[in-house]
């Protein structure tokens, strides 16, 4: 069959590696696609060229689509999350000013210890709180001001939310131009590399299987190309399969510096890809189980709840179906997956590894706990304890 053109936008993070793979182990042409990675200089550069059509495909932020089709920071153009690339992945990391002065107070960094964390750095802030963040509709700024929201010592007006390109964060700090950042590795690397930064989370010590990346398209598009539609998410999907196994990760680590979609070396792309995250330039890297989840535990499923979520905390009801179960469901089948029956869960019950229903069988989720203990009701619409 002759060979679909398809371009998709994304930014040079670690959790852009499925759409690498998928075009550079040929996994899109195995489908019938022909590939094209389209690097944007910012978020909102890829948020203004997929509304306006000029791209097909979009690696996007998971609030991206839900804030698009509200029309919050744009015009509203309707986009649908076609699935998950990458669950977690995320570091919050602080200067090297505010880590001194937080260890004179006492604090230690363990990396795991998000309500101590959070006491330490509004307790130790004598001015607003300076924190950068890639986009204000991101995963990084919902974890970020859930985190320090539920620390008695927030109040409203002591933090300042700057917006930073991933590539630029490092320097940031380095220019004292914010005291904390969430960003995608390696970006957090880079600023302990570069910068002297201290990593003091990641992402997965607020919310274990936070959905931090989504592939987007624009719905009209998508009625009118689905059968292109569903190639891309088969391809993406079974880059994600091989990039969860541990045995290749050496060669992922390998393609994605070697070739030019992140221009970055492999020992910015490593601790991502292994776990292994140095928190600092002085210490040993500290290996954190399911840093970051391109597949397992049905990793790539677009949990309607997890939107409900998601619009929850930008204070947007949401009645529009937009992470679209349905179509990764039908897309997905002929490859025989085992695929979650329900499209709704609550967020955050599962302490342990759980067993649900899927299409062939038991299918087993991962812990997706809050820090603070909270559960996300879908039907309620809001966290029902914490």
């Amino acid at each position: 069959m002759k060979a679909v053109p398809v371009t998709c936008g994304y930014l040079p993070l670690v959790d852009s590696a499925p759409l690498i793979i998928a075009k550079e182990l040929r996994f899109a042409a195995e489908v019938g696609l022909d590939l094209t990675l389209a690097q944007q200089p910012s978020w909102s550069a890829l948020r203004d060229r997929l509304a306006f059509g000029a791209l097909d495909f979009a690696h996007m932020l998971s609030p991206m689509p839900i804030a698009m089709s509200l029309g919050l920071g744009a015009a509203p153009s309707k986009i649908d999350a076609l699935m998950v690339l990458a669950v977690n992945g995320t570091v919050i990391g602080i200067s090297d000013a505010l880590a001194q002065a937080m260890q004179a107070g006492g604090w230690r960094n363990t990396f795991d210890a998000p309500k101590s964390t959070a006491d330490a750095v509004l307790n130790i802030a004598d001015k607003p709180l300076r924190i950068g963040v890639p986009f204000p509709f991101s995963m990084h700024k919902l974890l970020v001001e859930y985190w320090l929201s539920k620390d008695p010592a927030f109040a409203a007006g002591n933090v300042e939310i700057i917006t930073i390109p991933p590539p630029q964060m490092a320097g940031a700090v380095a220019d004292n131009r914010i005291d904390m950042f969430c960003v995608g590795e390696p970006w957090g690397s880079v600023a302990v590399q570069k910068s002297g930064a201290h990593l003091i989370l990641p992402s997965s010590a607020i919310w274990q299987s936070a959905p931090e990346k989504v592939l987007g398209a624009r719905h009209d598009w998508i009625i009118q190309n689905r059968e292109t539609t569903d190639r891309m998410i088969r391809a993406t999907y079974l880059a994600a399969q091989w990039l969860e196994q541990p045995q290749n990760i050496p060669l992922a680590i390998e393609i994605l510096a070697s070739s030019d979609h992140l221009d970055l070396p492999d020992h910015a792309i490593e601790p991502a890809l292994t776990g292994y995250i140095a928190a600092n330039a002085d210490c040993d890297p500290i290996h954190v189980p399911n840093f970051i989840t391109f597949h397992k535990n049905a990793a790539n499923f677009p949990w309607e709840s997890q939107a409900q979520w998601i619009a929850a905390r930008l204070n947007m009801p949401n009645n529009q179906r937009i992470f679209r179960s349905d179509i990764f469901r039908d897309a997905i089948t002929p490859l025989g997956a085992n695929i979650a029956k329900a499209s709704q869960k609550p967020e955050g019950a599962m302490t342990r590894p759980t067993t649900i229903a899927g299409t062939k069988g038991p299918l087993i989720l991962g812990p997706d706990t809050f820090f603070d203990g909270a559960i996300f009701d879908f039907g309620a619409g809001k966290m029902l304890k914490s």
